[in-house]
């Protein structure tokens, strides 16, 4: 089959870009290398809807972030995923830091940012009671919003296969050819696709796959990528309540600080640093990069109690030598677009960078022709959040949400079952993580995880050594004759 249109790589940037031309009479495909869909930064970021006051007046990152944005919540209530506008605060500690939130504000005006303002001492106090006595002033952004990332690609993804759209996981493109019109991709594991016109959002491998874009007409693709890892504390629910808003410190040149915020499940996160690293995969925890978040953390409140950290973890941004956002065809070929170097606000602006693609693609001679069936919504069973009756109803017509795998985040048999049953059924037990929340919880999957395995291998019918934990070759049970023994 040639499709209209190939889209490498499933984070959130692919899976909005897949969403909206599944709008379109086309045949799309949507790959990743991975085995499930928003397995790179996207799962493994600060889980923030920033406002829009970072970017420089005039760039594309400025432009798209606030109009992805302000599409965010539409597309949260058609998908049904988590989100709130909790508003977000940059502290000024000194002279020095209230320029910067002078300068930021006037960005926010600038780049249209609504109800943004800067509060006062008192006011930052009513409004915050626990932040440091230090803080003099801060940067107010009511719309910047906390969301769960990794559920917002995969709505997206899964409402794309559900008009229409087909994926390919474990596709790990290593060449791609043209010859009449027609682009193929070949895979590391011998598999090939063909496309008349292709988007790279590999992410951090979107320059790799620039660089193949290029079919030997010159060697620059105009831009490079230089990844970036930071790293994180995941605090207990019983953190959760110290801040209401995200709290932001004065960004630098690496990046916007360190961070302390709410989480969309309740917790509180703390994090990043940023260090650039040569390998993209190396998403590993270090005691002194973690050290260095506490440190810069303990500036905007000496309370977060860290004993009740349930989790570290690394993410790895696609940051590039570029100020701005690449989002353009390749200098050889105008029917390979590159959508790389997609580096924070990237899942701010992802619906929106989802458009400017459609515009590129549409320039280069894609029809758009829109569907008269396109259905844009999405429903999850969350048993949690279900009153009585609704609950005492639901069991008595599928038992099965009657009984709770997940204690620490009420997630029921049913919930984990139908996650097993979705568009895009997940290989994991991480994969079923996150699609239902079953093993988020305080004992990050030390009850539930076994009891998920014997629902991976009774509704998928597949032996306890095909479940995975997270990512290929994490097995958690193998043959005794693979172990040497």
């Amino acid at each position: 089959m040639i499709y209209d249109v190939v889209i490498i790589g499933a984070g959130v940037t692919g899976c909005c870009i897949a969403r909206e031309l599944s709008r379109m009479k086309l045949s799309v495909l949507l790959t990743d290398k991975e085995n499930d869909v928003s397995c790179g930064a996207t799962r493994a970021n600060s889980a923030i809807i920033h406002a829009g006051y970072d970017p420089e007046p005039g760039t594309l990152m400025a432009r798209l972030n606030v109009e992805g944005n302000r599409m965010a919540g539409d597309i949260c209530r058609e998908l049904d995923v988590p989100f709130k506008r909790v508003g977000s605060l940059v502290l000024a500690f000194n002279d020095e830091d209230r320029r910067t939130i002078e300068k930021l504000y006037r960005n926010g005006v600038a780049n249209g940012v609504p109800g943004i303002r800067i509060v006062e001492r008192d006011e930052l106090r009513a409004l915050e009671p626990n932040v440091s006595e230090n803080a003099v002033a801060a940067l107010l952004a009511p719309s910047a919003g906390i969301i769960n990332p990794w559920e917002y690609a995969l709505a997206m993804a899964e409402n794309a296969v559900h008009n229409g759209v087909h994926y390919k996981l474990r596709f790990k493109v290593r060449s791609i050819s043209r010859e009449n019109g027609v682009f193929t991709g070949r895979a590391e594991n011998g598999g090939s696709v063909s496309a008349r016109y292709i988007v790279n959002a590999a992410g951090t491998h979107s320059g790799e796959i620039a660089a193949l874009g290029l079919f030997g007409e010159q060697d620059d693709p105009g831009f490079r990528i230089i990844p970036s890892k930071g790293q994180y504390y995941l605090l207990d629910k019983s953190q959760g309540g110290l801040f209401s808003r995200v709290m932001f410190q004065c960004p630098s040149k690496v990046g916007k600080g360190v961070l302390v915020s709410p989480t969309i499940h309740g917790n509180l996160i703390v994090g990043p640093d940023a260090v650039n690293v040569d390998d993209p995969e190396n998403t590993g925890t270090t005691k002194s990069a973690l050290d260095f978040v506490r440190e810069m953390a303990s500036r905007t409140t000496g309370g977060i109690v860290y004993r009740d950290n349930i989790r570290n973890f690394a993410g790895v941004r696609a940051n590039s030598d570029q100020s701005d956002f690449v989002i353009a065809p390749s200098p050889a070929e105008p029917r390979f677009i590159n959508v790389a170097g997609i580096k924070s606000p990237g899942l701010s602006s992802a619906p929106a960078i989802a458009l400017e693609a459609l515009k590129l693609l549409e320039r280069a001679g894609l029809a758009l022709v829109k569907k008269e069936n396109f259905d844009p919504y999405r429903r999850v069973v969350r048993f949690r959040e279900l009153d009585n009756e609704a609950r005492a109803r639901l069991v008595a017509e599928h038992p099965e949400y009657g009984r709770v795998i997940c204690r620490c985040e009420t997630i029921t048999e049913g919930e984990i079952v139908a996650a097993l049953h979705s568009p895009i059924p997940p290989v994991s037990i991480d994969g079923v993580k996150r699609r239902c929340n079953a093993g988020m919880g305080r004992c990050q999957g030390g009850f539930c995880g076994p009891r998920v395995l014997e629902l991976m291998v009774r509704e998928l019918d597949i032996p306890p050594e095909e479940v995975l934990k997270d990512r290929d070759g994490s097995w958690i049970v193998r043959p005794r004759e693979q172990l040497g023994e």
